[in-house]
């Protein structure tokens, strides 16, 4: 099943509207989208590797302007949106822990989550907004966190994209499985900061 969905990934990374939805899932990454944007933009990357750092651009680009919808959803629409979410996953008091924290806090988050997507990038984006952090250093944070990782991941897939896919054919059902077990410890880890 994994190897279909594998497969499936890569024809859909080289289709003629991948650059559009690329953007619409960096976007949304940012803000309320649970999946993070490298399951498309890596594929696209190994399918065009001539175009990485075009890829690169378009999601950084996407990623940073969800990044404000997130801040603007936690600055004014905490309690129509983000509050209902938040208790539905018994999340509140983490989060509200999470705010208490201060703005020294939420810099280091927004460059962990920028470069490693821990946590979620759409928890640290709407907490700024909440805590009232100023909008011109969170963008600023976001093009350096986010940028750097899109585009730092755009050269390697790049450069050495080639060797990578034949690298993840050969070794496929090893590769699956290690990003369960990667998955799963990165959700241990997010529950247990949250909880």
């Amino acid at each position: 099943m994994l190897r279909r969905l594998y497969d499936w990934t890569l024809r859909q990374a080289a289709h003629r509207h991948a650059e559009p939805v690329l953007a619409t899932v960096s976007f949304t990454e940012s803000s309320v989208f649970p999946i993070p944007a490298d399951v498309l933009f890596i594929p696209m990357c190994l399918a065009r590797p001539d175009r990485a750092m075009r890829y690169a651009a378009v999601a950084t680009v996407a990623s940073v302007l969800g990044g404000v919808a997130g801040w603007l959803i936690g600055r004014f629409a905490f309690a129509l949106i983000a509050r209902p979410l938040l208790e539905f996953y018994g999340k509140l008091d983490a989060f509200e822990a999470l705010a208490a924290s201060g703005p020294g806090l939420v810099l280091l988050l927004l460059v962990t989550s920028g470069f490693s997507h821990l946590p979620p990038m759409k928890v640290v984006t709407i907490l700024a907004g909440l805590i009232g952090f100023p909008l011109a250093p969170f963008v600023a944070s976001a093009i350096v966190a986010r940028g750097g990782r899109f585009f730092l991941l755009g050269w390697l897939l790049r450069h050495y994209g080639r060797p990578i896919l034949g690298f993840i054919e050969r070794r496929f059902p090893w590769i699956a499985a290690g990003v369960i077990v990667l998955g799963a410890l990165a959700y241990l880890l997010v529950k247990g900061v949250l909880s």
